[in-house]
């Protein structure tokens, strides 16, 4: 199934994607909370409820005449990940990390497909990052272990995380280049994890700017997979129902590029992951 989060009214709603139209799943149910977390949180069976959805007389609507939103608005947690691929930290000039890299986006820098990234005004060094996102589907007990971490994936996605690497490299902590408002995309859908190969290895995910390829992969190349990456976290924190995960980005950034490649108002980027969608960013200058 895929599903997609949309706007009414200024108000995110989930919907289940059919073809090129969508069915708001709380219209069709009204037991289905309106939001994704929601409805992970009170443990529907969404599987079910887009079935139900799309073989019953609910409104559709068209895809491409709605507003989207990030498909998980507010999520609990955002955790990503730093340098899990082997040639993008080969092109930074780091060795293969022994752990990964962990840091955290806050919700506040969510955007969704379509909606424009902003270059500010404080840099222009404004980088770009194709990743593969997955979002929690079930609380996810400490210590779960690799084999078993799997079946609380929900489902997968897109996410661009944009970054301002003068400001990532002013501290050892990533965060604060990160987390510039309007720098991560996050959609257009999230397919869930049953449409896709265990952990969804073997995908062959592209981030192009202008057209043009500058990130050219596939999601077996990652250093720590899906599956490690939920062991490694459970050591230490609790994942929840609508937490997010982005996986980190494969060789071909801007900053590794000789001379430099910034994105710039007027740009585009796009990230496209085999059998998950593509999502897509214009670049736009912050305003006054």
């Amino acid at each position: 199934m895929k599903f997609t989060t949309y706007l009414r009214n200024q108000t995110p709603r989930l919907a289940v994607v059919d073809g090129d139209q969508l069915i708001d799943l709380h219209d069709a149910d009204p037991q289905v909370p309106p939001d994704l977390r929601a409805a992970l949180e009170a443990g529907v069976d969404l599987a079910a409820a887009a079935r139900q959805a799309i073989g019953g007389s609910s409104a559709r609507m068209p895809l491409a005449r709605v507003k989207l939103a990030p498909l998980v608005p507010e999520p609990g947690k955002i955790v990503c990940l730093g340098l899990n691929y082997f040639d993008h930290a080969k092109e930074g000039g780091r060795d293969k990390p022994e752990y990964p890299w962990f840091f955290f986006r806050g919700a506040s820098s969510l955007i969704a497909h379509g909606d424009a990234g902003v270059v500010p005004r404080v840099s222009s060094r404004f980088d770009y990052e194709a990743e593969l996102a997955l979002v929690i589907g079930r609380r996810v007990p400490r210590h779960t272990r690799r084999a078993d971490a799997l079946p609380y994936v929900f489902g997968y996605s897109c996410f661009n995380d944009m970054s301002v690497r003068d400001y990532q490299k002013r501290t050892p902590q990533w965060t604060i280049g990160k987390n510039f408002d309007a720098t991560g995309g996050f959609g257009p859908v999230l397919v869930s994890a049953d449409e896709l190969p265990e952990g969804a290895k073997g995908l062959r995910i592209q981030g192009r700017l202008n057209g043009q390829v500058m990130q050219d992969a596939d999601t077996s190349d990652m250093i720590f997979d899906v599956a490690e990456t939920i062991e490694l976290l459970a050591d230490v924190l609790t994942l929840e129902p609508g937490d997010v995960i982005v996986m980190g980005t494969p060789a071909g950034v801007g900053q590794a590029r000789t001379p430099p490649v910034w994105m710039k108002p007027g740009d585009r980027f796009e990230v496209e992951i085999d059998r998950i969608g593509t999502l897509v960013n214009p670049i736009e200058a912050e305003q006054s």
